[in-house]
């Protein structure tokens, strides 16, 4: 039958307006065997190791028309990102014992009953956690962003606004590979320090700081911008559209400025996608997955040649989870925020 263990969970309590906090998460305990139901084939049962706090879960706590995700329920576990190993498995791509990583739910066991979306890890000589980030879904976002969608070419301008986290550090570094000029924004002078010293971006800024967002662009692009991934959206794109060169390239994967909003604020700028011919192209990871191996088979050499390097936010325990999450719409992390469940 399976032995039954306690199963901690954070649920969401409602949906939300606003800013999330961590009074829109419940913390309670549930129990569970540790053996998939008689019957329940294809499935399987996860430890969940480590989980990912990502800035699109936000969008998922509020019903929301034309979201790329349904929200999440009231009342159940927050879903997301994250590494687990296999206890128990019906499907006959998985066995027990086998690292993955997909989206699963935020508590310590879970049960997946359709798993086909899951990645087996593929090389454990790096960090698991590395799962929830460079070598996840953040990873593959930063990648194909980068390479398919900007289509970059060498000495070619390249601005990246959030550029200390998750994606933002990583798509920096692939662009200094290619033989990019690259500045990017943060919140603080600690993460505009780490962009400059840590992730080698020729240039950096506090956004916080600049009081004309256009004009600080032109200050470090007095010839424009060819490339921009966008993270952040609002008041840092319109500045950007006016700072874009003849056919300048725009990859859109998160507007994080625009996701506590109850409206959302107006884009002034858009006559210049026409005077400046410019592609603007909205993506997800998903849209990659099926080029995942092709993807780690580039970036797993990169990282263990020191090639590329990835900074982590670290919180354990699941009961700290919410705080960690709350944390990214307030600038609290430095780099991609993990939470620890277990090690292994």
């Amino acid at each position: 039958m399976g032995d039954e263990v306690r199963n901690k969970r954070v649920l969401l309590r409602g949906y939300i307006e606003g800013i999330p906090k961590e009074s829109d998460m419940i913390l309670n305990t549930s129990f569970l065997k540790l053996k998939l139901p008689e019957g329940l084939v294809g499935a399987i049962l996860v430890k969940n190791l480590y989980l990912s706090c990502d800035p699109y879960m936000r969008s998922r706590m509020t019903k929301k028309e034309g979201s790329s995700m349904p929200p999440f329920t009231p009342g159940l576990p927050i879903q997301g990102y994250a590494v687990a190993r296999v206890e128990d498995s019906s499907h006959s791509d998985f066995k027990k014992g086998d690292l993955v990583w997909g989206v699963t739910t935020w508590e310590e066991y879970t049960v997946i009953e359709s798993p086909g979306s899951f990645f087996k890890v593929p090389d454990t000589d790096l960090p698991l956690s590395y799962y929830t980030g460079v070598l996840g879904m953040p990873g593959i976002t930063a990648y194909f962003g980068f390479h398919d969608i900007c289509a970059p070419r060498k000495d070619e301008t390249v601005f990246i606004s959030a550029a200390s986290g998750a994606v933002g550090q990583l798509v920096g570094q692939f662009a200094k590979l290619m033989g990019c000029y690259v500045v990017g924004c943060a919140g603080s002078k600690a993460k505009v320090d780490l962009l400059k010293n840590k992730f080698g971006f020729d240039d950096a800024f506090n956004y916080k700081e600049e009081h004309d967002l256009a004009a600080a662009l032109k200050r470090y692009f007095p010839e424009g911008i060819d490339i921009y991934f966008e993270n952040v959206g609002g008041k840092m794109l319109d500045a950007v559209f006016l700072n874009m060169k003849l056919h300048g390239r725009i990859a859109v994967c998160g507007m994080i400025s625009q996701y506590n909003l109850a409206k959302q604020e107006p884009v002034h700028n858009l006559y210049t996608i026409i005077s400046k011919r410019i592609r603007v192209q909205g993506f997800v990871a998903g849209d990659y997955y099926h080029l995942y191996s092709k993807f780690v088979d580039e970036v797993i050499p990169l990282l263990k040649q020191g090639k590329i390097t990835y900074v982590e936010d670290i919180t354990n325990g699941l009961e700290h989870a919410p705080t960690a999450l709350v944390g990214l719409f307030h600038g609290s992390n430095v780099g991609k925020q993990v939470v620890v469940i277990a090690r292994e």
